[in-house]
């Protein structure tokens, strides 16, 4: 299994929105992508930071959203929330 993890920073004030915008347009767009098993959304309203971890069956699923542009479609759904470029990471998980 792999993850990727796309860590946000959100304005002030905006982070409810972006849950509400992670929660209903976001999520149910992932389950719905071949390989996907699931998502979560963590976040530290205090400090503006929000982490999304989705999970994939294979690196090929996961990476085959990125070269589809995918990605980037989800991102655009909360980018004038963002104070910063998203960061994106991948990882394989190694203990579930």
């Amino acid at each position: 299994m792999h993850a990727r993890v796309t860590t946000v920073n959100i304005q002030p004030g905006m982070m409810g929105e972006a849950i509400t915008i992670f929660r209903e347009k976001i999520n149910p767009v992932a389950k719905q992508q071949k390989g996907c098993t699931g998502g979560y959304f963590l976040t530290d309203q205090e400090a503006g930071k929000g982490i999304s971890i989705s999970l994939w069956e294979t690196e090929a699923d996961m990476l085959a959203g990125e070269e589809s542009e995918y990605l980037q479609e989800q991102v655009a759904k909360v980018a004038h929330l963002l104070t910063a470029h998203p960061v994106t990471e991948h990882y394989e998980v190694s203990v579930e």
